[in-house]
């Protein structure tokens, strides 16, 4: 029988490492994600208000309401898988300071919690809702003042 003290993985050791590594680079990429839809969501609603204005197609304003609730829900997706593989980090982190990771947890990405709770929690933060909302609100002001 091996001894507790060969099994525990020590934090500073290099397969440690590269699985937090790994959780970073995902969280990274959720939240790059997320800022790309706002990018994206400014941009495409900015073209087409600008084709609306040139045009004198004030009717054709309301077709910004697609895209921009389209983005809205892509954006709280990517913020909830976001804050899902943010909670699975710090519980991998607790675990291994506790002395409780298993080996078999190394190299086992995987999100905690449950998508739809997290979802619908991330499409009313602050960090999403407002913008969208603004975004809508825009179109409305414009729609009404051309």
């Amino acid at each position: 029988m091996l001894e507790n003290t060969q099994t525990r993985l020590q934090p500073d050791s290099p397969a440690v490492m590269k699985h937090i590594d790994m959780y970073q680079g995902i969280i990274n990429r959720m939240a790059a994600n997320s800022a790309e839809c706002k990018k994206w969501a400014l941009g495409l609603v900015s073209a087409i208000l600008v084709l609306v204005a040139e045009k004198g197609l004030i009717d054709a304003a309301s077709l910004v309401i697609v895209p921009v609730i389209l983005f809205w829900f892509l954006d709280a997706y990517y913020l909830a898988l976001e804050k899902q593989f943010r909670g699975a980090y710090s519980q991998f982190l607790d675990a291994l300071h506790q002395g409780n990771l298993p080996l078999s947890e190394l190299y086992r990405v995987k999100a905690t919690g449950a998508l739809p709770t997290t979802f619908w929690d991330a499409l009313l933060s602050w960090a999403v809702w407002p913008f969208y909302l603004g975004m809508l609100a825009l179109v409305a002001l414009a729609k009404w003042w051309v």
